[in-house]
């Protein structure tokens, strides 16, 4: 059996671009021509490479949860649940107001407006999005478990409060507002917990 022909382009280098036009543009209002104008190759070479394009996309998530979303993973080794949350809700800022990056993030403004054809990709996402405040559930249950949060707090509470607000920044950073103003969105977050109206 004759081996395949090589790839004639990076297979790295084409995801990024795949990245990008999905996180610009969405899920449903990214088109094949728009991911292979990017990619910089045809339609059987991206469907050889990747799939079709919805399976294209579930890489091009996995590849931004691993890349531009690392803070979430980053915040979860911080020692302690105070400097969790700050990591994290720092990190969404710089994520989501990137000047090198499309604003917002990917995963809230990926797939939230889709059509029926769309729907598990809907789907998938909010799954992923769970999944993100089940690991901050998780640290923060582990976190008063050692002492380090108070015994009346709420993990689950706490980890969908912070969810919340940095998918809330997501939708101000995708609408223009600027690095600062979502630092001052942080900053009340946390003054928020800090004077006690957050149970922690």
């Amino acid at each position: 059996m004759a081996a395949g022909r090589p790839r004639s382009f990076d297979v790295d280098q084409a995801l990024d671009q795949a990245l990008a036009v999905f996180w610009a543009k969405g899920y449903e209002g990214t088109s094949l021509s728009d991911l292979t104008l990017a990619m910089g190759i045809n339609p059987p070479s991206l469907y050889a490479a990747f799939g079709n394009k919805e399976q294209l996309f579930g890489k091009v998530i996995a590849r931004y949860e691993a890349g531009p979303a690392a803070h979430l993973a980053a915040a979860l080794q911080e020692p302690t649940a105070r400097a969790v949350a700050e990591a994290f809700l720092r990190g969404a800022v710089a994520v989501q107001t990137n000047p090198k990056t499309p604003r917002g993030c990917l995963m809230v403004q990926g797939a939230l407006a889709c059509g029926a054809a769309a729907d598990p990709v809907r789907k998938k996402l909010a799954l992923r999005r769970e999944a993100g405040q089940a690991a901050l559930r998780d640290r923060f249950e582990r976190a008063k478990a050692e002492g380090d949060l108070p015994q009346d707090a709420d993990p689950a509470g706490l980890a969908r409060y912070l969810t919340a607000v940095v998918n809330g920044m997501a939708v101000l950073a995708a609408g223009g507002e600027s690095r600062a103003a979502l630092e001052a969105v942080a900053d009340q977050a946390l003054a928020a917990l800090q004077i006690g109206r957050i149970s922690v």
